[in-house]
């Protein structure tokens, strides 16, 4: 399974508060699930958007995967207000995790070892790939 870091809150957002759109400068090809992992870095005040409802500290987790989300799209333009482009991956199908599992993370979309895959779809319940 392919994994993206995501800085906080942006992570967050995706798996809780409705962030369909995940910006980027660099497009893909890759349709399909992927982990969410949640950056060590956290974004800073000045940029985050204020929304309906701030995630609160200790919903916020570091270095580790917080869930799994669907990319079905990647686009140049997208109405939704999370678009700031130049490319937005279009998302669905958020899922969280009940609890972290710990990880590095690194850039672009990554593979997972396998044996965070397998505690990763054992705690969703999504059975071998």
């Amino acid at each position: 399974m392919k994994a993206l870091s995501v800085r906080q809150p942006w992570a967050w957002a995706i798996i809780h508060g409705g962030k369909d759109i995940e910006n980027r400068v660099w497009n893909t090809r890759f349709r399909g699930m992927i982990a969410v992992h949640a950056a060590g870095t956290r974004v800073t005040e000045s940029i985050v958007p204020t929304w309906s409802r701030q995630p609160l500290p200790e919903e916020l987790v570091y270095g580790a995967i917080i869930g799994v989300v669907e990319i079905i799209d990647a686009v140049k333009q997208h109405q939704s207000p999370w678009f700031e482009g130049p490319y937005g991956f279009v998302l669905t199908n958020p899922q969280a995790l009940a609890e972290p599992l710990n990880c590095p993370g690194a850039q672009s979309l990554w593979d997972l070892p396998p044996d965070l895959e397998r505690s990763l779809r054992d705690a969703l319940g999504l059975g071998v790939a």
